[in-house]
């Protein structure tokens, strides 16, 4: 009975962890989460092992989980973003051709942008010259002439 009990105890730990995880997101519980199965599966198969030998082996198993993750399963989430500009509309505009609304004087102005007008820095223009987004500095456009 004792067997029974040892690699269902890591099991449930591992159930726990997972849980707490989507309590509280952050992909570290998660890894820790694995370990623990892992360590259901091997003291299913090893049911023998010591509680040290056990405690030790979770411990390295969990840093080795953590680690993977890290190391090879992150970056490859990050290049999988096929939008990296999503949250950051200003940068979107870099390249796009916009109308000035409001005339470029002495480097400042506005441009419109949809339905909104955004601040421009760039060569003075009159009222309905095209412009192109070259750059972005917080909400402030850097605009030069299209010829």
């Amino acid at each position: 009975m004792n067997e029974f009990l040892d690699h269902y105890g890591w099991w449930l730990l591992a159930l726990v962890l997972v849980g707490a995880e989507m309590l509280a997101p952050g992909y570290f519980l998660l890894w820790i989460g694995i370990a623990a199965a892992l360590m259901g599966l091997v003291t299913l198969v090893f049911p023998e092992l010591t509680a040290l030998v056990q405690a030790v082996l979770f411990g390295v198993l969990a840093i080795g989980t953590c680690y993977g993750y890290w190391k090879y399963l992150r970056p490859l989430a990050e290049l999988r973003n096929d939008q990296p500009l999503l949250n950051r509309r200003g940068q979107r505009m870099v390249g796009r051709r916009v109308l000035v609304c409001e005339a470029i004087v002495n480097g400042r102005g506005k441009v419109a942008v949809g339905d909104g007008e955004w601040l421009a820095e760039g060569p003075d223009l009159p009222v309905g010259s095209e412009v192109e987004v070259v750059a972005v500095n917080g909400t402030t456009f850097t605009v030069r002439a299209i010829a």
